[in-house]
């Protein structure tokens, strides 16, 4: 009873409601990433009287715990070049802290057209190149791997600290169009990665108390039983089944930019 007790403030239907979709954003995590943009609206629309900083907390929290379970789950089984690994995870560790170190100094609003124009581009390419993903499209040197996933790292490390939502994503397309790698062993780095990055972005939020623990916890739950079983989804089904759930999971963010773009004009 005193363990329920930590839920008394928030409805059954609330706890239901964040608990299914929590499972879900893990599912979608797994897979190919995205499932920021499940979670974290969720939050938003189920909370809105709380403020952001502690949603985007209560967030990384949840995801933080599938995204460690899935990384370990690909580690066994995608063959990891570890130096590569860390080299792209301090990057994306340092440049994580100064996006969301960065959420209270810039508008975020100013970025999202750029974003969006991004994510079409993205859609596009990918459902036009058919076999992109399905094997390995390049041979680079060790250096060229570092130097050009650095830049990736950089890059998609700020925009997980800063926004969030579809990082994953990011991070898979980025291996597999620059580094050329395949979709599950894009994936198998993305979640390494972003493991890292969200401890960065997490660290600023916890610091700072800006997180709701009874539902951090729940949640974080259900978003590692998604995981769980979105990444033995993921590889009984290959590369073809993690190409279209990304198709999806950027159909949907290019939706959900948008309507921030245009919605409110």
């Amino acid at each position: 009873m005193q363990l329920l007790s930590i839920f008394e403030d928030y409805s059954t239907s609330m706890l239901l409601s964040l608990a299914t979709l929590a499972y879900v954003a893990g599912f979608l995590d797994a897979v190919v990433g995205g499932g920021g943009l499940i979670q974290l609206p969720a939050l938003l629309i189920q909370l809105p009287d709380k403020p952001i900083p502690t949603l985007f907390g209560t967030n990384k929290i949840a995801a933080l715990a599938g995204t460690s379970v899935a990384a370990v789950s690909y580690a066994r089984r995608i063959r990891f070049d570890y130096k590569l690994l860390a080299v792209l995870a301090l990057m994306a560790f340092i440049s994580a802290y100064l996006g969301a170190k960065a959420v209270t100094y810039i508008d975020s609003n100013a970025l999202k057209p750029v974003i969006l124009v991004i994510l079409v581009v993205m859609l596009v390419y990918t459902y036009v190149k058919k076999d992109l993903g399905h094997v390995v499209s390049k041979q680079l040197s060790w250096t060229k791997q570092a130097l050009y996933g650095s830049l990736l790292a950089l890059i998609v490390g700020f925009y997980d600290g800063f926004f969030g939502p579809g990082t994953g994503s990011f991070f898979v397309l980025g291996f597999v169009l620059i580094l050329g790698f395949e979709f599950l062993q894009a994936s198998a780095y993305a979640k390494a990665i972003n493991v890292v990055t969200n401890l960065s972005a997490l660290f600023v939020f916890v610091k700072a108390g800006y997180f709701l623990l009874p539902l951090a916890l729940m949640m974080a739950l259900c978003n590692v039983a998604g995981n769980v079983s979105g990444t033995r989804m993921a590889f009984k089904r290959g590369n073809g089944f993690v190409r279209l759930v990304f198709l999806l999971i950027v159909s949907i963010m290019i939706l959900r930019y948008a309507y921030d773009v245009f919605g409110t004009v």
